[in-house]
């Protein structure tokens, strides 16, 4: 057991397996995105951590296990909630004490990055942080505003925009399904003009999920109707197909996903919208989940 205080469920993405999980904060500082569950829990409120914990919890971390880590990853939802001081103070820490770490990372709002100016973001990078998640969601306005995201176009691109001026690795996520049946071709068309826009380094999509139940979404987004699964394949395919990009890598494998898709964008984007049509013209022919494997 590692000599860290988690407070469960602990979140961390895919890419992330062989990190240390080092909570910095608990839950999300906005947490009012209709579809996300993960810090809803009354014991997930959002409070930073004091930086004595993390540093006892490092130095603790070290004494048993310090050369094998090489990679951090900064919990819960947004570390970047915490003042570029906070966060230097919390990267002096991990260097100190875990000089092989080669890498940390966090999720990363939008939001948090409007008070942050590249020149403070590029502190960070040089401090270690060379790696953000931004859950995106979608590049559509009126889908963004639906879903209680707390963002838009211009305010999500500004912020991987800075991000990217300080050479901080981008990982952008889309939610396949966000904007339902009625919305689905703006959200596609919307997304993939953000991304193009902000041609990040790394692009992920995942399927918009309800472990808990509907409820909580529709009281915001009532006109709301699932995709079925060919209707995710073709909002997918349309998005890849407008998307321009030098060289991000994608992903879809997260566990969400009905069609685990791997590759660099462009050049292997007409053998993902190949593997793609033949999910959605011959699925007893293509490699798709069974549900039963499918979840969060």
């Amino acid at each position: 057991m590692l000599p860290i205080r988690y407070i469960e469920p602990v979140f961390r993405p895919p890419s992330e397996a062989q990190s240390l999980i080092l909570p910095v904060t608990d839950g999300c500082s906005w947490n009012r995105c209709s579809f996300c569950e993960m810090y809803t829990a009354p014991q997930k409120a959002f409070r930073p951590r004091p930086q004595e914990e993390i540093t006892r919890a490092l130095a603790a971390v070290a004494a048993q296990h310090g050369p094998h880590i090489h990679r951090v990853f900064l919990a819960d939802g947004d570390a970047t909630a915490l003042s570029t001081r906070r966060l230097l103070a919390v990267l002096s820490a991990i260097r100190s004490h875990l000089p092989s770490v080669r890498r940390v990372s966090s999720y990363c709002l939008a939001r948090n990055l409007r008070h942050k100016s590249i020149a403070e973001l590029g502190e960070l990078r040089d401090a270690g942080l060379t790696l953000a998640y931004l859950g995106a969601e979608s590049g559509d306005d009126e889908v963004l505003r639906r879903v209680n995201k707390g963002e838009d176009f211009a305010s999500t691109r500004d912020a991987l925009d800075k991000l990217g001026a300080a050479a901080i690795t981008r990982s952008v996520m889309i939610l396949n399904g966000l904007g339902g049946s009625t919305l689905s071709e703006q959200h596609a068309d919307a997304s993939a003009r953000l991304i193009n826009a902000t041609q990040p380094e790394f692009l992920s999509t995942l399927v918009l999920s309800f472990p808990h139940g509907q409820d909580r979404f529709l009281r915001d987004f009532p006109q709301w109707r699932a995709l079925d699964r060919p209707g995710l394949l073709r909002e997918l395919a349309r998005f890849i197909s407008r998307l321009e990009l030098r060289r991000t890598v994608f992903r879809s494998d997260h566990a969400s996903n009905w069609l685990a898709l791997k590759g660099t964008l462009g050049a292997d984007k007409e053998r993902l919208l190949a593997t793609l049509r033949l999910a959605i013209d011959n699925p007893e022919a293509a490699p798709l989940r069974p549900d039963w494997a499918r979840g969060l």
